[in-house]
């Protein structure tokens, strides 16, 4: 007797070159589970609200969610989680018979590569490059979990840094922010984690992001650092060159998609993804694709 299986997707705009589809089916496959996982690309925000209301009448069982609709989705849950209600931002959606749930897993992505060197942060201050949702996520997973001194959000658009600053002006704990422009370079030197939340470095996305977000030769990068770049592909980011060089602690962006959709995976499925063998599929599948975004 034929069963069917139940359907997750990512919802996006131009995201056919996302690897999630490869962790969850690859997850679903080695813990032989009745899920199946697709792309979902949406042309529009004012076309988010009906593709969820069909999502609903159609029994999908949930979604990620990525660039440019984490915040858009928002005002369509009917419940959040903490972590999705502290953010502003939905990555993950469960639909309960028709109920939706939005949830936040990037701040998973972020504290779980992050937690050995948590005595390593604690009290220092740290680095954001960035102001979309990715940043939000990383400011609310330091904030929560490693008490930084401070937060330096690295922008190229002030206002849209201090409308993220604002964002988080009742926070328990309070945060303490600074914003600087990009080329801030004592600044940067002088934070223990740095943290990429922007897609500079993603294989194929032009000349500038074939490069890295601090450019060479500035001596902001050195060994007492920890340099975090979410961006996955490649794996080695002309940023984590630079910083292995330097002798800085370095932590690929695969770290924080698998961990990520991990829980995402939980959330849904109830059962852990094998999160060891998905990553070594997906080390293998990222050094021979040549997909560009």
């Amino acid at each position: 007797m034929y069963s069917a299986k139940k359907i997750l997707g990512l919802i996006g705009r131009n995201v056919d070159y996302s690897y999630s589809p490869y962790i969850h089916n690859a997850a679903a496959e080695i813990l032989q589970l009745p899920y199946y996982y697709t792309i979902f690309n949406i042309s529009s925000s004012d076309q988010v609200p009906p593709a969820l209301e069909g999502a609903k009448a159609l029994g999908i069982a949930g979604f990620n969610v990525t660039i440019p609709y984490k915040q858009d989705v928002v005002a369509c849950m009917d419940r959040l989680s903490p972590e999705a209600q502290a953010v502003g931002a939905v990555n993950t959606i469960v639909n309960d018979r028709g109920i939706l749930t939005g949830y936040n897993t990037d701040i998973a992505g972020i504290v779980t590569p992050l937690e050995p060197y948590l005595s390593m942060i604690k009290g220092q201050p740290v680095g954001i490059f960035g102001n979309g949702g990715a940043a939000m996520a990383a400011v609310e997973a330091l904030n929560s979990n490693f008490s930084p001194s401070v937060i330096r959000l690295f922008t190229r658009n002030r206002e849209k840094g201090l409308a993220l600053c604002h964002h988080f002006q009742n926070s328990i704990p309070p945060v303490s922010f600074s914003i600087h422009p990009f080329d801030d370079y004592p600044a940067i030197s002088h934070c223990k984690l740095l943290i990429n939340a922007t897609p500079i470095g993603t294989k194929g996305l032009g000349t500038e992001h074939d490069n890295s977000i601090i450019p060479d030769g500035t001596g902001a990068i050195h060994e007492n650092q920890i340099i975090f770049d979410m961006v996955y592909n490649p794996i080695d980011t002309r940023l984590l060159q630079m910083a292995c060089q330097a002798g800085a602690v370095t932590i690929p962006g695969i770290e924080m998609l698998v961990a990520q959709a991990s829980r995402s995976f939980e959330i849904w499925t109830g059962k852990q993804m094998p999160t060891g063998s998905v990553k070594e599929r997906l080390r293998k599948m990222l050094a021979t694709d040549n997909r560009l975004p």
